[in-house]
Order: C-alpha cells, then sequence, then structure tokens
C-alpha cells in the first residue's frame, strides 16, 4: 500500500477571513461548511474544476497566530503548471496586501528550474507557491539552506 496527501488541515483563528483569502485570492471553492459550536467551525475547499474531493480543510478552533518554533506544519506548498501563473497569483495576493517573504519569484536552490513564491496567510502560516520549471535564473536567497527552508 502507497501512502498519498489526501487533504491538509489546517486551524485558523477566523474562519470567514480564512475562507475569503483561500477562496477568493487563491481560487479553492468551497465543498461543505459546518459548525460545531458557534466558535468552533469548519470549511472543506477543492479546486473549483476537480472532483469533489477536500484539498484543505479550515478548522476554527486556533486562539493565536502561526508559530514557526513550534513542532508541526512547516509549510504548505501549492504546484502550480507554469512561472507564469505563479506570478498571477502573486499579482492577486499583492492586491490583498499579503506579506511575502521574498521578492518577486526565487528559485528552490542555485541552478534550480523549479522556483516560486514564499508568503504567509491572515493567520501567518508559511505558504508556497511555485512551478517545477521556469524559474531558471531566479534569485536564490540562500546559497546554503533550500529556499523553502527557513522563511
Amino acid at each position: 500500500m502507497t501512502l498519498r496527501t489526501g487533504h491538509i488541515g489546517l486551524n485558523v483563528t477566523d474562519l470567514d477571513r480564512s475562507l475569503a483569502f483561500y477562496r477568493d485570492v487563491l481560487g479553492f471553492g468551497v465543498i461543505a461548511e459546518g459548525k460545531e459550536e458557534e466558535e468552533r467551525r469548519y470549511a472543506f475547499l477543492g479546486s473549483l474544476a476537480g472532483d469533489g474531493r477536500p484539498v484543505l480543510t479550515l478548522w476554527q478552533q486556533a486562539q493565536g497566530s502561526y508559530d514557526k518554533a513550534r513542532a508541526g506544519l512547516h509549510h504548505l506548498a501549492l504546484e502550480v503548471d507554469s512561472v507564469d501563473r505563479v506570478r498571477e497569483y502573486e499579482a492577486a495576493l499583492r492586491d490583498y496586501g499579503v506579506d511575502f517573504a521574498y521578492e518577486g519569484v526565487v528559485a528552490h536552490r542555485e541552478g534550480s528550474a523549479s522556483g516560486g513564491i514564499f508568503f504567509h496567510d491572515p493567520d501567518g502560516t508559511r505558504l508556497e507557491i511555485y512551478a517545477p520549471s521556469g524559474a531558471e535564473g531566479a534569485p536564490v536567497p540562500s546559497a546554503t539552506a533550500p529556499t523553502c527552508g527557513f522563511f
């Protein structure tokens, strides 16, 4: 039996704010929403053109923002087909006022064809949108570690 990722679950502090970000800016479709109690709500998100399977679930149950110093999720990487598509997301994220870790598209490491953008969601969770090729010649933030390592 081979395991593969089914979906990613993220704790969020404000479901409405996170839904606006993941749905309206990143383009995820809402598959289902619900609540256990008014302050404990959730949403299943997937591709707008997908098969109805959840890709990401948001759980409104966090009391504070993401803490990179604690064990758990390091970052969530989302793949697109081209660097041009990465740049389209970059423009939409800039319009939304997102905080970026690096300026523009960066390579994953020196000499790498893959690269992308690195940023934070409304709760500070680290995110990456990348393309597997097309970033040749893009700057590399660190010569000694993968770009996604310590942002």
